[in-house]
C-alpha cells in the first residue's frame, strides 16, 4: 500500500455507483477543518435572524506586542494570523448586519483583593492584565491593555455592537452575555477571540450548557505557549469535542456574506 506521510488515509466501501471511495483523514488545525477524523460532524449553518458573532477579549493585552501577555501568546497569535482573521470576521459581520457581541475582560481595583485565585488568575493580577481605574472611570483606558485593539474599534464602538459587562475569570457565567443573546433572539453563535483555552473555551462550554448552538473559528483565536504547555493545542481538542463545528476564517467570512 502506498505510504502517505502527510495524512492518514482511511479506505471504506460506499454504495456510490458501485465504487470504492477512499477519503483521506484531515485532523483539525488552526488553518483547516477536520475531515473523516473519526468524530461526528453535527454541522452549523449561519442563518440570518438567529445567528450572532461573539468575540471574547479582543483587547491590547492579548493581541498586541505592547500587551502584557505577548511573551507567551505572541507565537500563537502570529502563527494563526489571529489579529488579521478577527478583523476579517468583524468586518464581514459589521458590513452584512450580522449581530456582534463582545464579552470583555476587565479588572477593577477591588478585584485585586480576592482571597484565593487559580494559577492564571494569580498571573493576570500580578501583571495587571486588563486593569481599569474603576467600573465608572475611563481614566487611562484609551490605548491601555484593557482597551480594544485600535483596528477593531470601528466595529465595536458604534450604536449596534453589544458590549457586555465584563467576565471576571474566564466564562460568561458572571456577565450578561447570555441575557443579551436571548433578548436579541439569538440561538446560534459563531465564536472567536482570546484566549483559546481559557475565555474562549469557557464561553463555548457555558453557551452550550445554556442551549446555544456554537461553532468556533479556529484561526481567529490563539493561546499561551510555554516551555511545558501548549494552550492552543489543548483548546483545539476540546473545540472539536464540544462545538457543533469548527472551521476557518476564510470559510466563515464567505458564509456570513452569503447568509446576510
Amino acid at each position: 500500500m502506498k505510504s502517505i506521510s502527510l495524512f492518514i488515509v482511511t479506505a471504506y466501501l460506499a454504495l456510490q455507483g458501485g465504487l470504492v471511495v477512499a477519503q483521506e483523514t484531515v485532523v483539525a488545525a488552526a488553518d483547516r477543518a477536520p475531515v473523516n477524523d473519526g468524530l461526528p460532524n453535527p454541522g452549523f449553518t449561519i442563518t440570518k435572524g438567529d445567528t450572532a458573532f461573539v468575540v471574547t477579549d479582543p483587547q491590547v493585552d492579548f493581541l498586541s506586542p505592547e500587551g502584557v501577555t505577548w511573551g507567551v501568546v505572541g507565537k500563537s497569535v502570529t502563527a494563526n494570523n489571529t489579529v488579521r482573521n478577527l478583523e476579517h470576521l468583524f468586518k464581514a459581520a459589521h458590513d452584512s448586519g450580522m449581530p456582534i457581541f463582545v464579552s470583555p475582560h476587565y479588572y477593577f481595583p477591588y478585584d485585586h483583593n480576592w482571597k484565593f485565585e487559580g494559577a492564571l488568575e494569580v498571573l493576570m493580577h500580578s501583571i495587571h492584565m486588563f486593569d481599569r481605574a474603576g467600573p465608572l472611570d475611563l481614566e487611562g483606558f484609551d490605548g491601555s491593555g484593557a482597551d480594544w485593539l485600535e483596528r477593531y474599534k470601528p466595529y465595536i464602538n458604534n450604536d449596534h455592537t453589544v458590549v457586555t459587562s465584563p467576565h471576571k475569570i474566564y466564562g460568561p457565567d458572571t456577565n450578561d452575555l447570555v441575557l443579551q443573546l436571548r433578548k436579541n433572539g439569538i440561538s446560534k453563535v459563531v465564536l472567536a477571540g482570546m484566549s483559546a483555552n481559557l475565555c474562549t473555551e469557557s464561553h463555548l462550554r457555558e453557551l452550550v450548557e445554556q442551549g446555544f448552538e456554537v461553532m468556533i473559528v479556529t484561526d481567529a483565536t490563539a493561546a499561551a505557549i510555554t516551555e511545558h504547555y501548549d494552550g492552543y493545542a489543548a483548546a483545539l481538542t476540546n473545540f472539536r469535542f464540544i462545538a457543533s463545528r469548527i472551521d476557518t476564517t476564510e470559510t466563515i467570512v464567505s458564509e456570513i456574506k452569503a447568509a446576510f
